[in-house]
């Protein structure tokens, strides 16, 4: 009975042209957002970079890393471009500096 609704709520969502993601945040992302992680809900059809430009609407800090971070997406590296699904976990990967 669960998964039936499960089903149920996700065709329901999936009609209405929304998908929902997972953002992981690590890095200076993280320190910026204050999360390491959080759900976000997109238009379908969305790319990698139309996620990143909500978050930065949400988190205008993240713009001064846009240039020289690299995205993840189900645990590969992805360009802006890359088209995101429902349940997709996109990653958000600063330049990591150390010596």
């Amino acid at each position: 009975m669960d998964d039936a609704v499960a089903r149920e709520e996700e065709s329901s969502a999936n009609s209405e042209g929304r998908v929902e993601i997972k953002v992981l945040f690590f890095a200076r992302a993280r320190d910026v957002t204050g999360l390491a992680e959080m759900p976000l809900e997109v238009s379908s059809g969305s790319s990698a970079g139309d996620c990143l430009d909500k978050l930065i609407t949400k988190y205008p800090g993240l713009e001064e890393i846009r240039g020289c971070m690299v995205l993840a997406l189900n645990q590969e590296y992805a360009s802006e471009a890359a088209p995101v699904k429902d349940r997709d976990e996109l990653a958000i990967i600063p330049p990591i500096s150390g010596g």
